[in-house]
C-alpha cells in the first residue's frame, strides 16, 4: 500500500521530490478588500522562481505569508510537502525559510561582523566571565563572505559604508550561513544602479548554485530573466501567468509584465489623428471677397 505521505528519516533524501516550498491557490483578504486571489508557487531547490508585478500587485502580500508574518485565508501552503500556516516569523526561520528585505534590517554603524551576526552572537565563557566570541565572529563572517565570493576589505568597517548591493550581498551570505533552504529576496535590485544590480543577481545565482531554493520578488523582467527558473506574474492580487524559462521568451515576458493587450490597446489610442487638411473650416473654393 502506497502513501503520498514520505517519512523523513536521518540521511534519508527520498523527499527530494517534494518543493522546498509550494503555495496552491493561496488568497488572502483584508476585510472586503483583496489583497491575493487563487495565487500558485513552487519553490525548487536549486530554482529561482520569480515573482513579478508592479505596485500593488500583491508581491508584498505573498512574500508576508511565506515569511510567517500573515496567514492566507484559502488555499494550501505546504513546506518540504507538508501543508502549514506559520505562526510567525521565527517559526519560517526555523523551518528553513530566510526573508531579505528591501530595506535592509541592519544597524548602520555596527561592523559589518556585527551585523552578519546580529541576534545570534555566539559566546565564550561561563557565569560573569561570558561574553560574545568576537574573533570567532570576525574569522567566521570573513571566511562565509569569501565562501560566496564576496571579498571584502575590512569586515570591521560600518555596513553603513558598504553600497546598497554590497549589503545585499551581505544578507544573502547570512542567511546561508544560518542554514536557510529557501530565500525570498524582495526587490534586491530596485534601488541600485546596472553594476551593483549584476553584483547582486551574480549572488544570488550563487545562492542557488549552493541548493537553495530562492523566490526573487521583482518588478524588472530583464534582472527576472537573467537568473530566473520560473515565472510568476501578478495583477492586482491575481495571477496572470505562470511560466518556466523554456516556455517563455525576454520579449514575451516583458510584453506580459509592460500589459500586454492593455499596452497595445493604450498605443492605439496615443497615435495620432491624421492632420485636417484644411484649417479654421475656409476651402480654397470659396474665396472671400
Amino acid at each position: 500500500m502506497t502513501s503520498d505521505h514520505v517519512t523523513t528519516i536521518p540521511g534519508d533524501r527520498t523527499d527530494d521530490r517534494a518543493p522546498l516550498v509550494e503555495l496552491a491557490g493561496v488568497s488572502k483578504y483584508y476585510g472586503n478588500i483583496r489583497a491575493l486571489e487563487d495565487v500558485s508557487l513552487v519553490v525548487n531547490a536549486g530554482e529561482i522562481s520569480c515573482v513579478l508585478g508592479d505596485n500593488g500587485a500583491g508581491k508584498s502580500t505573498l512574500i508576508k505569508i511565506i515569511a510567517g508574518l500573515h496567514r492566507h485565508d484559502s488555499g494550501s501552503f505546504a513546506i518540504e510537502g507538508e501543508e502549514t500556516k506559520l505562526a510567525n516569523p521565527r517559526e519560517a526561520l526555523d523551518r528553513g525559510i530566510a526573508t531579505v528585505y528591501q530595506d535592509l534590517a541592519v544597524v548602520p554603524l555596527m561592523p559589518v561582523w556585527r551585523n552578519f551576526f546580529l541576534g545570534s552572537e555566539p559566546t565564550k565563557g561561563k557565569g560573569p566571565l561570558k561574553r560574545m566570541d568576537v574573533e570567532l565572529m570576525r574569522r567566521t563572517t570573513r571566511a562565509e563572505l569569501l565562501r560566496m565570493g564576496i571579498d571584502l576589505r575590512d569586515v570591521d568597517q560600518p555596513i553603513g559604508t558598504l553600497s546598497g548591493g554590497e549589503r545585499q550581498c551581505v544578507a544573502i551570505a547570512r542567511a546561508v550561513y544560518f542554514g536557510a533552504k529557501v530565500l525570498v529576496l524582495d526587490e534586491p535590485t530596485a534601488a541600485l544602479g546596472v553594476k551593483q544590480s549584476g553584483v547582486v543577481l551574480k549572488y544570488v545565482a550563487a545562492a542557488r548554485d549552493a541548493g537553495l531554493g530562492v523566490v526573487l520578488i521583482t518588478h524588472n523582467p530583464h534582472h527576472a530573466y537573467l537568473v530566473g527558473d520560473r515565472f510568476v506574474l501578478l495583477k492586482r492580487g491575481a495571477m496572470f501567468g505562470s511560466h518556466s524559462r523554456e516556455e517563455i521568451t525576454l520579449d514575451e515576458l516583458t510584453r506580459q509584465m509592460a500589459g500586454g493587450s492593455e499596452l497595445d490597446d493604450l498605443r492605439h489610442e496615443l497615435e495620432r489623428a491624421p492632420a485636417p487638411t484644411h484649417l479654421g473650416g475656409h476651402t480654397s473654393s470659396g474665396a472671400e471677397k
